[in-house]
């Protein structure tokens, strides 16, 4: 659906994917969010489900003002929107937002550093949901391999280079944790630098999908994901920290 639409340049430094499903309530604030930034080299790749709403009409309204590729089609869920996505993608580095996210002004400032593109760079997120109180760490500060095992952190915060998806995909098996399961597997290769910086670069909606459903099978694999992609010492301190849990009589002893 890109008849009459502005046409993606050949230099797009970004592309940033939303997959949608009837997002209609909050995609035209999230669109608003991209269209004020101050970097313009940007691509938005809608990977649309199939949406009954009025979801691809907010979509044509906006390809008027912003680069916008849009495929809609049934798909396998979120993840499978986003492998999709990342097929269509133009930039060379590439971005992930919900429906009911917004962008920051930091976003710019972030997407101003991006150079090396073999280097994923990521930033903070603020929390959306509602009236309630403080900023949770796990959207803040610089992640080393032992706190990623530890805890899920905000995907995003995070502008990925195009390569990561070349050699890695989202797994469609996890359906909450896929991209937890991807940020594993880049913190444990070293053939990918991690570099953070201190910019608030999205608000993040935390009483969205992640916030209400769960996901046994990630639960299951996460300590083999870090065994294969960490190593084994990182897998046995974090096999002794589960089990330390687990004795004290925590519900959620998987580290999630």
């Amino acid at each position: 659906m890109n008849s009459g639409a502005l046409q993606v340049p050949d230099n797009v430094l970004i592309s940033i994917i939303i997959a949608t499903f009837n997002a209609g309530k909050h995609l035209r604030d999230c669109l608003a969010s991209i269209e004020s930034l101050t970097e313009k080299r940007i691509e938005v790749v809608i990977s649309d489900g199939g949406s009954t709403d009025d979801t691809l009409s907010i979509v044509k309204e906006f390809q008027q003002r912003l680069f916008i590729t849009c495929n809609s089609a049934p798909d396998k869920g979120i993840y499978d929107a986003m492998n999709k996505g990342v097929q269509l993608a133009k930039g060379r580095w590439v971005h992930f937002l919900g429906a009911d996210d917004r962008v920051l002004p930091g976003f710019s400032e972030l997407a101003a550093q991006l150079q090396d593109e073999h280097t994923v760079y990521y930033g903070n997120s603020t929390p959306y949901y509602g009236d309630s109180g403080l900023t949770p760490l796990l959207l803040i500060g610089k992640f080393s391999n032992y706190r990623l095992a530890k805890h899920c952190m905000n995907h995003q915060a995070i502008i990925y280079p195009i390569a990561a998806f070349r050699k890695y995909q989202y797994n469609l098996r996890y359906k909450v944790y896929a991209d937890y399961a991807m940020n594993i597997r880049l913190w444990g290769d070293r053939a990918f630098k991690k570099v953070f910086h201190p910019v608030n670069v999205v608000q993040y909606d935390m009483t969205g999908f992640s916030s209400i459903t769960n996901d046994i099978p990630f639960k299951q694999d996460k300590l083999q994901l870090i065994r294969e992609s960490m190593g084994w010492m990182m897998y046995l301190r974090m096999l002794y920290k589960r089990y330390k849990k687990k004795l004290q009589g925590e519900k959620d002893f998987w580290g999630v």
